[in-house]
């Protein structure tokens, strides 16, 4: 299932999160600049090694991306479901939150991989803090998804509380599954660090002061 987009309106403009994008693809822009060699320094040397923690590299390394597909993937679900918690968040604020549910995600992953010497970068972590979020806030709102049936390929509108509390899960016994293999030579998903960020984002949000939105569009209102 790959969501399209959602129904909730939006009541100002996403400064924050149109940011958090530029600078991620024009930190992946100069990744791809570089050759196999600097490339591999460049993300060890910015990338979070749990073995050699320090705090800087956390911040750098949610601005970092492995693939094309990677930075795609994460730049896409915040693109849907970040403006509408900006928008009750306030642009300043809604900066501090993806910021806390990033550090959170990272020290979850640490914490499950402390022996792991493989440099982890991504915005996955932060951004499942930003789901973990409007699954509260916007439960009821839909989410056009992308949906294959046999050979042919239709769109559903399915409720926001389902589609992401079923990509929790799947993050969760994904990570869950992975303990007791070893990821010091070979990288792979940072599982849990989807699930402490979703988590994150899911306390953030009730604790954080938000701003109160009203439609008149069915499952808008909250």
């Amino acid at each position: 299932m790959i969501p399209l987009r959602d129904t909730q309106p939006s009541y100002t403009f996403p400064f924050v999160t149109v940011a958090i994008i530029v600078l991620n693809v024009a930190a992946f822009l100069y990744e791809f600049s570089m050759d196999p060699y600097e490339l591999n320094f460049f993300i060890a040397h910015y990338g979070v090694i749990p073995t050699r923690f320090q705090w800087m590299d956390v911040l750098t390394s949610i601005f970092l991306h492995g693939g094309w597909m990677h930075l795609i993937g994460n730049m896409w679900f915040l693109w849907i479901y970040g403006d509408n918690v900006e928008d009750i968040l306030g642009h300043s604020q809604y900066l501090l939150f993806y910021l806390l549910c990033g550090v959170a995600a990272t020290m979850v992953h640490v914490a499950f991989n402390a022996d792991s010497r493989v440099p982890t970068i991504g915005a996955s972590g932060a951004i499942a803090g930003v789901m973990g979020a409007y699954v509260v806030k916007f439960p009821h709102s839909r989410i056009t998804t992308l949906v294959p049936i046999t050979i042919f390929l239709t769109t559903v509108d399915i409720p926001a509380y389902f589609i992401l509390l079923y990509w929790f899960v799947i993050q969760f016994f994904s990570g869950v599954g992975s303990v007791g293999h070893s990821h010091l030579s070979q990288g792979g998903v940072a599982w849990f660090a989807h699930v402490g960020g979703f988590l994150a984002g899911v306390v953030l949000i009730l604790v954080m002061r938000t701003e109160q939105r009203w439609s008149h569009g069915p499952g808008s209102r909250w």
